[in-house]
C-alpha cells in the first residue's frame, strides 16, 4: 500500500510542478493547498531537496521549487526515495533485494516468480509516469467532470 508520506510527496510535487518556472513556493501554501500537516511536509520536502529533486531558497521570497522539469520526475524515483522498495516481496526487489528466510529454493518458488511479474508490470507504469503526466491527467479528469 502506498504510504501517506509518499502520497503527500507526490501531491507536493504536483503543486510544485504546476508552479514550475515561477517563484519558489512556501511550505505553508503547499500544506494548505493539499491539506498536508506542515511539520510532516517539511520533513518530506527536505528529504526530496537532499535527493536533488527540489531546490530551496531561504529568506524573503524563499520556499521550494522543482530542481528539474516535472517531465523528468517519475513516480518510481519518488516512491523509492520516500519508502524504499517498490516490490511487494524482498526477494523480487531490484534495488533492495533480500532473500526470504522461509524460502528453500528461490529459483523454483512459484510465489516469487509470480511477484516478479507483478513487480515488472508495476515498474513499467511507475517508470513511465511523470509528475507532468499526473498533472495533465488531473486536468483531463476535471475537464471530463465539467463536460
Amino acid at each position: 500500500m502506498l504510504s501517506k508520506k509518499t502520497k503527500y510527496a507526490i501531491k507536493a510535487l504536483m503543486v510544485l510542478g504546476r508552479n514550475y518556472g515561477k517563484e519558489p513556493m512556501q511550505i505553508i501554501k503547499i500544506a494548505e493547498e493539499e491539506r498536508i500537516p506542515k511539520k510532516f511536509l517539511e520533513q518530506i520536502l527536505l528529504e526530496m531537496r537532499n535527493a536533488g529533486i527540489l531546490y530551496s531558497k531561504k529568506g524573503a521570497g524563499g520556499g521550494y521549487s522543482l530542481n528539474k522539469a516535472p517531465e523528468d520526475i517519475f513516480l518510481s524515483q519518488v516512491m523509492r526515495l520516500i519508502d524504499g522498495p517498490i516490490a511487494l516481496l524482498p526477494c523480487v526487489s531490484l534495488n533492495f533485494y533480500r532473500s526470504c528466510e522461509e524460502c528453500v529454493e528461490e529459483h523454483a518458488c512459484g510465489i516469487r516468480d509470480t511477484f516478479v511479474e507483478v513487480r515488472n508490470a508495476m515498474l513499467q507504469i511507475l517508470n513511465d509516469t511523470s509528475i507532468a503526466q499526473l498533472i495533465n491527467k488531473e486536468k483531463q479528469l476535471s475537464f471530463d467532470l465539467e463536460s
